[in-house]
């Protein structure tokens, strides 16, 4: 089985649109631009709070909060593997539904099932993200735990400062990893279209760009997040 040049091509649109995108965001989340960019702003200043404050355990509700949307993410992927996996049973299945189907191009069952494993690599991509983040953010947990009390910091307010910092930085390292696995699942939305055809990807990574773009630069959470 090959693919033929028009698929050839949409993947490849596909993957560097992906791996465009993510750098962009990611470069302008490092600037403090975009929705990533101010989120980044705001956890620096919850840490910067949190060091003023006797009392933290609002700070860690809302760690455990993050935790479980991570872990909940995490185990959606799992159950998105384990259902491509079940697809690649009923591959010929699949592929008898596409011949039906006029814009589909036709899908033989050598490439169905290659399709779905590029979707279940997709999936443990998101996977790992998500795994990864969760142990960041467990990980800022214990340093948030580390960080000095108020009346503590006039011993040694160097060392206090250095593990506000620390916390800063595991948590925004926690919340890249865990918008790379966000991204990963709406450009598994957008890998769908490949399914009914080569064209069809095209559109539909198009459409998903289209999306994320404007909540990431025009959406009203940034507008609100910049007043």
């Amino acid at each position: 089985m090959t693919l033929d040049a028009a698929d050839t091509v949409a993947l490849l649109l596909f993957l560097a649109t992906w791996m465009i995108y993510n750098r962009v965001v990611d470069r302008c989340a490092a600037t403090g631009t975009g929705l990533s960019g101010a989120m980044d702003v705001e956890r620096a200043a919850w840490m910067r709070t949190m060091f003023s404050r006797d009392f933290r355990m609002i700070d860690t509700a809302i760690m455990a909060g993050l935790q479980q949307g991570t872990a909940f993410f995490a185990s959606a992927c799992i159950f998105a593997i384990g259902g491509c996996f079940a697809l690649l049973g009923a591959a010929a299945r699949i592929s008898a539904i596409a011949a039906d189907l006029p814009f589909s191009g036709g899908l033989d069952k050598s490439l169905v099932e290659l399709k779905l494993f590029g979707l279940i690599v997709i999936f443990c991509y998101a996977f790992f993200k998500f795994g990864w983040s969760y142990r960041l953010f467990n990980y800022c947990s214990i340093v948030i735990g580390a960080v000095p009390m108020r009346a503590d910091v006039e011993a040694d307010p160097a060392a206090a400062e250095r593990a506000v910092e620390k916390a800063v930085v595991l948590n925004r390292l926690a919340g890249g990893h865990f918008n790379s696995g966000l991204r990963a699942i709406f450009f598994a939305v957008a890998y769908l279209g490949w399914l009914l055809g080569p064209f069809v990807l095209i559109a539909s990574t198009v459409f998903v760009v289209l999306i994320l773009v404007n909540r990431q630069f025009r959406s009203p959470a940034l507008r609100t997040l910049r007043d």
